[in-house]
């Protein structure tokens, strides 16, 4: 038997890694009017990035409910699994959580469950994810993987570069970082996560300038275990960051492109990083 680890579609993980590690993924919701879609399920992201940049009606999102936990954790309890852990993204930009804890709540299952904030969002959250299924995979045991998973939550960072705020703004997920809303066009807000929140981390006047702020943030550590570059429009762009990212090895640098539920709140333009220290980083 074995540990299974289960998320939502905001971890932004490959499909092959979600299929080699046997993630479960319970989909958020995306509508476009009132049209409903399941993210990867209903709609593929490159079929999501389409409807963003050439539809005229902006898409909105929503959280899985309860329900959806409910036969996720049904399904898995009934076959031989040792436990089951689930991480999800930021409590305070979406309900995800609550409706995880609200199946578990009110359903008897045979196994145990442990849930999980990870205070972060797509390839953040997607790091913790894999390494936790990694853990799995290796027949790591059920107190094994929730106290690594306790230590990740804390020692992962992200500064994100929006090329624009507009969608974030639509969304209502800005958080703290309102006070950046009337910067003028020129310039190229950075936020970062803070205890689960989006919080300003400054503003630059230029695409380059965004993207060495990015790389101060990769490499001001010795401490850096592991680092995820994500981008939404400019594989180019986050391709160039892999290679003059010097604090961990090559091996450990991975990339991958936002789905379709933060490119709703992110946009166009978007370039960002996720950060696993082996220790405590400083705030």
């Amino acid at each position: 038997m074995a540990v299974r680890i289960v998320t939502d579609s905001m971890c932004d993980l490959p499909p092959e890694t979600i299929k080699e590690l046997g993630i479960i993924i319970v989909p958020m919701h995306l509508l476009f009017g009132t049209k409903s879609y399941r993210d990867g399920v209903d709609i593929s992201t490159d079929e999501f990035y389409q409807k963003l940049l050439y539809e005229p009606v902006y898409p909105t999102t929503a959280q899985p409910v309860p329900q959806d936990f409910l036969a996720a954790f049904s399904r898995l309890s009934e076959a031989e699994t040792d436990g089951i852990i689930c991480i999800h993204v930021s409590a305070k930009l979406t309900g995800a959580v609550n409706s995880a804890e609200q199946a578990k709540k009110n359903t008897p299952l045979k196994v145990p469950i442990a849930i999980f904030d990870s205070q972060s969002l797509s390839l953040g959250l997607g790091l913790i994810v894999r390494t936790a299924a990694l853990m799995a995979k290796a027949g790591k045991t059920f107190t094994e993987i929730t106290g690594a998973v306790h230590q990740m939550i804390t020692h992962t960072k992200v500064l994100i570069m929006f090329d624009t705020l507009e969608y974030l703004a639509k969304g209502g997920r800005i958080g703290k970082a309102k006070s950046l809303l009337g910067a003028i066009i020129n310039i190229k807000p950075l936020i970062a996560l803070k205890d689960g929140e989006f919080v300003p981390s400054g503003q630059v006047r230029s695409y380059a300038k965004a993207k060495e702020r990015l790389l101060e943030f990769a490499n001001s550590s010795t401490e850096v275990a592991e680092v995820y570059v994500a981008y939404s429009t400019t594989p180019e762009e986050a391709q160039g960051l892999v290679g003059r990212i010097t604090a961990c090895p090559p091996e450990n640098i991975r990339v991958g492109r936002v789905g379709p539920v933060i490119a709703a709140h992110g946009g166009p333009g978007l370039l960002g990083l996720a950060v696993r220290h082996k220790s405590q980083p400083p705030d």
